[in-house]
């Protein structure tokens, strides 16, 4: 088949988690059908790093992604008095719309595949055997969690964007011809959303993200790791509320019962909340973003997911396991994830029950090694690539067959 795919990031490197889930469904489907890819950036170096994407691909275009401090403000503005989702209005691009518009009259596309919520609105109206809209996460329920976590007026800002998106979600899935969501959990949230609107979701798959498991050797790890180890984009705001929790909240229960101890925060774009840690600190170091983060994997005693607010999976939590690196999370934090605490990795969702965990794997190695081992072959058969992505062909027959009875239908009420 002919396949359009939209993508909010590009996805190339693979470096980040919407990045990671796009680029091994990419490399799936360049094997067995015609990608075309059309993808928002934001930068020349991005323009760049797409050419690694052309031997997957028939065709790439890129269209730059605007955005600044002003632009957000008066995007806030605009959303506040007509009521409609800030999100969605911030990453509005009439440069794309004309780009797609041009594209889909003069080339015909079986599939017209929208990565992401932000996507839905430039692929919703397209011509096209059949469009699908892929949900890394139930979006709203990212935001009524942050809420859940803020101050009083943003909380209440945050709260308000929350029920916006609800709404909006709900009403434009409802609009496409297949859904694919990554956990059972986004798919509870989204039939919430659906119900509340009124509106039927089209037919709809579970496609868990998958990593790269078979190409990727386990960490040699250092025999007594001292280093507890974040590694996650630091620009996404549950990131940056989770590691702040933990750096305040959990960590002095740590250094207090091993002062050995070290903090490393790897990332992209640490705000200074986040670098404020190491000024204050010395035993927490905070990188940035590192091109190569083996030297901080094979020092981890443990890699931490402290995340109380998201959605959908964490892809570092399956690139962790992939990678044989013990974990600890969240209950939030492994959601949508098929893994046992205490057998996988563990879980603490209190300062003292996370500083326990972490704790007991900088004290006892050999637990560390047991769980990588356990955690490792459930990546392998659950989550590897080659495993998951296959499944997306059964959902693209039913949305093909789902837009070919609407269009039967809508042609009977024209004839009628």
């Amino acid at each position: 088949m002919r396949i359009l795919l939209l993508t909010q990031v590009l996805p190339y490197p693979p470096d980040a988690g919407p990045k990671v889930k796009t680029f091994h469904l990419l490399q799936y489907l360049a094997q067995h059908h015609e990608v075309t890819l059309v993808s928002l950036v934001r930068s020349a170096a991005e323009v760049d790093q797409a050419k690694a994407l052309r031997g997957l691909c028939a065709a790439i275009h890129t269209v730059p992604l605007r955005r600044s401090r002003g632009r957000d403000l008066a995007h806030l503005a605009v959303s506040t008095l007509s009521g409609d989702s800030f999100l969605m209005r911030r990453d509005a691009s009439p440069q794309l719309r004309v780009l797609l518009a041009d594209l889909t009259r003069r080339e015909p596309f079986d599939l017209i595949h929208a990565d992401q919520l932000n996507m839905a609105q430039f692929a919703v109206d397209l011509p096209g055997g059949a469009r699908i809209l892929d949900q890394h996460n139930a979006v709203w329920t990212i935001v009524q969690r942050m809420a859940a976590h803020a101050s009083y007026a943003k909380g209440l800002g945050l709260a308000l964007e929350a029920r916006r998106l609800r709404r909006y979600e709900a009403r434009i899935c409802a609009r496409f011809d297949g859904l694919l969501t990554v956990s059972t959990a986004d798919l509870r949230f989204l039939n919430l959303a659906a119900a509340e609107a009124g509106v039927r979701l089209p037919p709809t798959a579970l496609l868990p993200i998958a990593v790269d498991v078979q190409g990727t050797p386990p960490v040699a790890r250092e025999a007594q790791p001292h280093t507890i180890l974040s590694m996650a984009t630091m620009f996404w705001p549950p990131n940056v509320d989770g590691v702040l929790w933990f750096a305040r909240e959990v960590y002095p229960l740590i250094k207090a019962a091993v002062p050995e101890v070290r903090f490393a925060v790897v990332g992209a774009r640490p705000p200074a909340a986040v670098r404020q840690l190491g000024e204050a600190d010395a035993s927490i170091s905070v990188t940035g973003y590192v091109a190569d983060p083996q030297p901080y994997r094979a020092a981890a005693a443990a890699l931490i997911v402290p995340v109380r607010a998201g959605g959908g999976m964490r892809v570092k939590i399956l690139e962790a396991l992939a990678l044989g690196l013990p974990i600890v999370s969240t209950t939030i934090g492994y959601e949508g994830i098929e893994v046992e605490p205490d057998t996988h990795l563990l879980v603490g969702d209190t300062p003292a029950a996370f500083a326990g965990a972490v704790i007991r794997l900088v004290r006892d190695p050999a637990l560390g090694q047991r769980l990588a081992v356990a955690g490792r072959q459930v990546a392998a058969t659950r989550y590897d690539w080659r495993v998951v992505n296959p499944r997306i062909e059964h959902l693209y027959a039913e949305a093909l067959a789902h837009a070919a009875k609407g269009r039967a239908v809508a042609a009977l009420e024209v004839a009628s």
